[in-house]
Parts: structure tokens; sequence; C-alpha cells
């Protein structure tokens, strides 16, 4: 008789929610390290400048930690120097001890922006690139609009850059520049060598060992994943070097399973050994309400939300008004392990007021008494922390479900 293959472990919707969530900072263990440790259980923060209610960097670890305010943060960028600012899919705050990790991408990104800024952006900007690091190197740091006097400035829209600027931004997204702190949501720049502590300054991984870190770390964050959502993770791999890692790594650090769908249905992953040990006792998951940031890491691969959660999720910012669905900047509602909703909300600061518009529950969801109270509780916390003394409510913002009396 033929051989047959033995059967996949499996990984239940369940379970699988649990432990992703657990994972991305939203369990109810404490990493080590406090607020570092939590940022590098995470891998890193999205810095974002939309602030309707706070700057997502801000919901991001306040949902995870009701300690946490902004100045904590600000700390670790600034003055100790334990996280740096650049980019992964978008900007964001990083764990200086993974600078060197970054090199590859330095150098990668180094030709692919000659390539698309020589076309995007306006000319000259490659001719400003040792005059723009004279200026820091002997007057400090700086920001864009301290660089290129007497060039034109912007006439047509955000991302009309005059050369100079062009030249700060690429020295910086290739690594000759750091970001030391921002004034206002403006990048001040520095040489890195006065940015980046020295620790981690001269290490230079192989591209080899860089492709071993990042799928190693984004397997262990996420729990389990296709290779492509870990070329996603920290999007500095390609796709094909994460495929050709979880070949290679197949039956040693990482293990084929399948993986439930909210759906119900099953698709083949690789997963941590150690996944598989949770599944009969998933980590336990606090029991309250929290809002998420629409930047947040456990919802940022929104298919992969889509899949695990039945969530479909996107942002309307760049949707006129008349053709949303939900709103400009919607935040989802997770408890436990489900995404219950979403909440139109904005911080109105002259009047010390988080402005509650609508609330919208997902199908299923029933708001008794118990779920509005614990929302009630977590939009009490929100408008604290924004710097609000009040949350107000607008007339029939329960928009289906049973209505809240008021």
């Amino acid at each position: 008789m033929p051989a047959t293959t033995p059967a996949l472990p499996r990984i239940p919707n369940k379970a699988a929610r649990a432990i992703f969530l657990d994972r991305h900072g939203l369990g109810r263990r404490t990493p080590p390290g406090g607020l570092l440790g939590l940022i590098e259980q995470l891998g890193f923060v999205q810095i974002d400048s939309i602030a309707t209610v706070e700057r997502a960097h801000h919901m991001i670890l306040s949902a995870r930690s009701r300690t946490y305010r902004p100045k904590h943060l600000k700390r670790l960028l600034e003055h100790d120097r334990s996280l740096f600012e650049h980019w992964t899919h978008d900007a964001a705050a990083i764990p200086s001890a993974y600078f060197p990790y970054w090199k590859m991408r330095f150098a990668r990104d180094a030709e692919d922006l000659r390539t698309k800024w020589r076309t995007w952006r306006r000319d000259g900007f490659e001719e400003k690139f040792g005059e723009v690091l004279a200026r820091v190197h002997g007057q400090g740091a700086c920001m864009a609009r301290e660089v290129g006097d007497g060039e034109t400035r912007s006439s047509g829209g955000w991302w009309d850059w005059h050369p100079s600027k062009t030249a700060l931004e690429f020295l910086w997204r290739t690594g000759a520049l750091s970001v030391c702190r921002r004034d206002g949501f403006q990048k001040v720049f520095d040489l890195t060598e006065r940015v980046i502590p020295e620790a981690h300054l001269a290490p230079t991984p192989s591209p080899e060992k860089t492709i071993d870190w990042a799928c190693a770390g984004a397997l262990d964050r996420l729990g389990f994943a296709t290779s492509g959502e870990l070329a996603k993770f920290w999007a500095t791999v390609t796709p094909a070097e994460a495929k050709s890692w979880c070949a290679a790594q197949n039956g040693q650090r990482l293990i084929e399973a399948e993986l439930e769908g909210a759906d119900g249905q099953w698709r083949k992953t690789y997963a941590c050994p150690s996944v598989l040990e949770q599944i009969e006792t998933p980590p336990d998951l606090p029991g309250g309400i929290r809002v998420l940031s629409p930047f947040d890491p456990a919802l940022r691969d929104r298919n992969r939300a889509e899949r695990m959660f039945g969530f479909h999720y996107r942002i309307e910012i760049f949707v006129p008004a008349a053709k949303r669905t939900y709103g400009y900047y919607v935040f989802p509602v997770l408890e436990r392990d489900r995404l219950i909703g979403r909440i139109d909300m904005k911080r109105v600061p002259e009047e010390g007021v988080l402005n509650v518009t609508a609330f919208w529950p997902e199908e299923g969801i029933t708001m008794g008494k118990g779920r509005l109270s614990r929302l009630e509780t977590e939009l009490s916390r929100i408008a604290r922390f924004a710097g609000c003394t009040e949350v107000s409510f607008a007339n029939n913002w329960l928009r289906s479900g049973r209505r809240l009396e008021r």
C-alpha cells in the first residue's frame, strides 16, 4: 500500500486568536523590561501623525499598558536612545539593539530610492547629499525647513519636496542620518553616529544573518504565518527570501500546520513548535473592552486579521465623506478574542471632551447593559489619557443593536 502523508497539526481558530493576541501584547502577561520590553515584544510601534484622539503610537501602547504616557516613549527615543525611528512598512519606533539588522535595508534602499525618486521627486536631490551632510556635521541637527536656502519651495502638495529636503530624507532612509527627536511632529535629523548608541553602530550582520533574524523574529511574534506574512512583518526581506528560509527551517525551528480561519476553513501555515503546546490551554485574555488604533500591529495585516477574526477593516481617510461606509478615522473595538465593532470618536481639546459620534457592533454582537458598561469604562479611560474630562455621546450614537437611552 502507498505510504500515507501524516496529518498536519491543527490550530483551531479560537486558540489561534488567543495565542496571536497574547504575542501582540494584548494578553494578561506583562513582558519584562517595562515599556522597552513591550516594544521588543511587538517588534516595533508604527508612528503616525493623525491625532483624532491621540497619535497612533500612543494609542497602541496605551491599549497594552494602562500606566503608559507619551512622555515615556519620548524618553526612550530622545534621551535613553534605546529606540530609534526608521522604516518598516511605515515609519516606526524600533529597539536600537535591532539597528545592525537595518543595514541590509539601507543598502537595498539606496539603489531602490535613487531609481524611484529620480522620476518621483524633483531633479537635483543627489547633488545635495554632500551639502546637506556638511550642514548637519558642522551646524548640528536640523529639520527640512532649515536646509535648501534659495531652493523653490513646495507648491504642489505634501509630496512636492525641494531637492535638499529630498536629500535629507534619502540620507535618513539609507542610514547616514537618523532622527534625533521631533519638534511638534517635524523630524529633526542628526548624524547617525551621534544618535545611535555606539554598541549598535559597528556590527554589520551578513544578509544571510539578517534574513534569518528577520524571519525568526517575525515568526516568534506572529506565532504562525505563511512565508508571505513573515516577509510583510518587517518589510525588509523579500517574499522569495522568506519562502526559502521557511523551506530550510521546516521541521527544525518551524513546523507545518493547518490553521482554522474565522470562516471555518483550514489553511496551511508555518508555526513555532511552542504554539502547539498552547493549543489545549491557550493564553488567558483580559475580560474588558479595548479600543485599538487603526494602525494597531494586531490589525496591520488587514487580510490576516480578516481571516483570523472575520473582521473586515479599511481606513477611510482618503475616501470622500459621501462614500464612506463608517467614518474618517474609525477605531476597532476588541473584547477578549473578538473584534466586536468599530467606533467613531474625536477629541475636542478646547472643550475637554471626547465626542463619540457612532458605534457599530459587528453582526451577532448584542450591546446589553454589561457590554455597554465595559465600553463606557474604556471610553472614560481613553478620555483621561487624551486629556479630556468628559465623554459626550451624539444622539442615536449606537447605530445598530439596542439603543443606549440617554
